[in-house]
């Protein structure tokens, strides 16, 4: 009997429910199509993906790279420079003819080189009351103010990224000293202590900085870069401290815990990089803040020294003559509303592509 049982076919279990006749074998090719699995991408590619999406973030995008290659290269092949005073060096000092020039117009000295055939290059914006072309200066003041937003962001990035993530990982007291100072320093009013500040470091640090490479900078940016390390890292603070109590309690953290690491290394290796997206997005939010901020201390005179331009020190120079030459004060302006602008549409682009928050 045993013998009869093991001889009896043996049925597939799935034909007592389904009927396999009706089903055909899947293709070659379906096999393939089934197996391809959807392309593997990281953090940032996900991110730059959705921002592409973004058509004016993309624009801003544009837009602020050509200002930067503008002011990067331009000055590399441009014949005038920022302080060229083009009355003296063409060798007539008291020639004024060069000065207040309008846009597209020229000197007496040039106008006899174009009748003789010489190629003069047009001052595109004119020159000032000193007969220094307008067009180069507005871009060196572009270079300026693109530089202190930038090395400004990157000090309150590093400030803010260490101090809030070691308030947050240890907690307890040392997070209650630490948040009480940012609140203090949070309540102080900003208009006020920049002025101060600027004011009190300009006098102090201009006979330190005297026969040392940072006086080519001038006292007016180092004090910029002291205000901003000072008093504008409190929010970048707030936000990775806030981040930093989240992730600590993942049970990746509480590994790397277990096995001995330090906290410094669970902090660079562990937390930041999933921080990645708040830093992303105040690093781009804080540099429009930055370039305005130096701008309207370069307006008060507090900012980039003379004869170096700002884009602040310029429209503040233009108001002397703002009946008259209108347009200096609305180029500088224009310059100053673009930039800012087109950053701030892109930092609020990147919070939309990189927060994980706000994925659909």
């Amino acid at each position: 009997m045993n013998k009869d049982i093991n001889a009896m076919p043996k049925k597939n279990p799935l034909s007592l429910q389904l009927d396999l006749q009706s089903f055909e074998k899947a293709t070659d090719e379906e096999k393939f199509m089934q197996q391809r699995m959807r392309e593997s991408t990281t953090f940032f590619k996900d991110g730059m993906r959705r921002l592409k999406k973004n058509k004016i973030a993309m624009v801003c995008l544009v837009i602020v790279v050509i200002i930067v290659l503008i002011a990067a290269f331009v000055p590399l092949f441009y014949p005038y420079s920022y302080d060229d005073q083009l009355g003296i060096s063409a060798g007539q000092a008291s020639d004024a003819s060069y000065n207040n020039l309008a846009p597209f117009e020229y000197g007496e000295t040039e106008l006899k080189r174009i009748e003789a055939g010489e190629f003069v290059f047009p001052h595109i914006f004119g020159t000032d009351a000193f007969g220094r072309d307008y067009a180069i200066r507005v871009i060196y003041g572009t270079r300026i103010s693109l530089l202190v937003g930038f090395f400004a962001s990157i000090i309150v990035l590093i400030i803010g990224a260490i101090y809030g993530s070691i308030a947050g990982y240890y907690g307890g007291k040392v997070d209650l000293v630490m948040m009480r100072i940012v609140d203090i320093i949070y309540s102080l009013p900003d208009l006020l202590m920049i002025i101060l500040l600027s004011t009190v470091l300009k006098q102090t640090l201009a006979p330190l900085l005297e026969d040392t490479f940072l006086s080519k900078l001038g006292v007016g940016m180092i004090s910029i870069f002291i205000v901003f390390a000072l008093l504008y890292w409190v929010s970048m603070a707030r936000l990775i401290r806030g981040q930093i109590l989240t992730i600590k309690q993942q049970d990746y953290v509480l590994n790397a815990r277990s096995i001995g690491a330090s906290g410094s290394h669970i902090i660079r290796r562990h937390m930041l990089p999933n921080c990645i997206s708040v830093i992303i997005i105040s690093t781009a939010l804080q540099i429009p803040s930055a370039i305005f901020t130096e701008s309207y201390l370069s307006f008060l005179g507090l900012g980039v020294s003379m004869p170096m331009p700002s884009l602040g020190s310029l429209a503040s120079e233009a108001l002397s003559g703002v009946y008259s030459y209108s347009y200096r004060l609305i180029i500088p302006a224009v310059a100053i509303c673009l930039i800012v602008l087109s950053l701030n549409l892109l930092g609020d682009g990147l919070r939309d592509a990189f927060d994980p928050k706000l994925k659909k």
